[in-house]
């Protein structure tokens, strides 16, 4: 029914790299604050570093949840479900942290992602996996994937560098319960938002 794994071995790694979605999950320490999900898709934005660390292109969003969570305790869980073929989920508990894209580790793991979605890239959050889990999945539906969704790309492309930098600071500063995410921790230099 369920197993946990020494690692992420060459099956665990081929299937989860074959699933379009997957699901982010961090908490604060306070125990009042608010846990948060992140679905995550998109193709060529998640991959396998080696048999204990997995890394995510972040894009810009509505929230800075997951970067304010790390910031403050680095506990992360990445889930994948399989909606197509046979039923399954996987874990991978552990500790995140993230790369900005002036940042050196920023520019040596983004040619592991897609090349082409530059416009509006704030983060690569990397995990180190400490726990690898999976589990029967039974009671999640079947649904077929038709194809990414292409109106972030599009919103992204529209904007300047500058609208990033303001963002970041601004609406991505701060979690919702009043950690900072963002609002410190971006350098303020041209091309930041587009950097690859």
């Amino acid at each position: 029914m369920s197993k946990v794994y020494e690692k992420i071995d060459h099956q665990i790694r081929s299937w989860i790299l074959k699933q379009h979605m997957f699901f982010v999950a961090s908490a604060p320490l306070t125990a009042d604050g608010r846990v948060n999900v992140s679905p995550k898709g998109m193709g060529g934005t998640f991959d396998v570093l080696d048999e204990h660390r997995v890394a995510y292109l972040d894009y810009t969003g509505t929230g800075a949840e997951t970067i304010a969570h790390l910031r403050e305790n680095g506990r992360i869980t990445v889930m994948f479900c399989a909606f197509e073929g046979r039923p399954k989920i996987v874990r991978l508990h552990g500790r995140g942290r993230y790369a900005l894209p002036h940042e050196p580790e920023f520019a040596e793991l983004r040619p592991r992602f897609v090349k082409e979605r530059t416009a509006g890239q704030r983060a690569i959050v990397i995990v180190e996996v400490e726990r690898v889990s999976d589990s029967c999945g039974w009671s999640v539906p079947l649904m077929a994937y038709q194809g990414d969704r292409d109106v972030l790309d599009r919103h992204h492309e529209r904007r300047d560098d500058d609208y990033f930098s303001t963002y970041w600071q601004t609406v991505n500063g701060e979690s919702i319960d009043g950690l900072p995410a963002l609002k410190d921790a971006v350098a303020q230099h041209a091309g930041a938002g587009r950097a690859g």
